[in-house]
């Protein structure tokens, strides 16, 4: 996870916001770590706004969501 972390902090328009959420999604899942670390390697000159619609499209984004009931 620290190798994570690191890369987030060193992307240009990063912010503690977006690294406490981003590292929040990915210590759910060792799978989810492995796949955002090759993304953003792959990916040198990411933006914030690049990783974050990543993660949204990821299939298990969502299972995490608290879903509200409506009557």
């Amino acid at each position: 996870m620290s190798e994570l972390k690191e890369l987030l902090e060193h992307i240009d328009d990063s912010y503690k916001d977006f690294v406490d959420a981003i590292c929040h999604y990915a210590q759910k899942s060792p799978s989810r770590q492995e796949i955002l670390l090759a993304y953003i390697k792959a990916n040198p000159t990411v933006k914030s706004s690049d990783v974050v619609r990543f993660v949204s499209d990821q299939p298990d984004f969502y299972e995490d969501a608290a879903f509200m009931k409506v009557c």
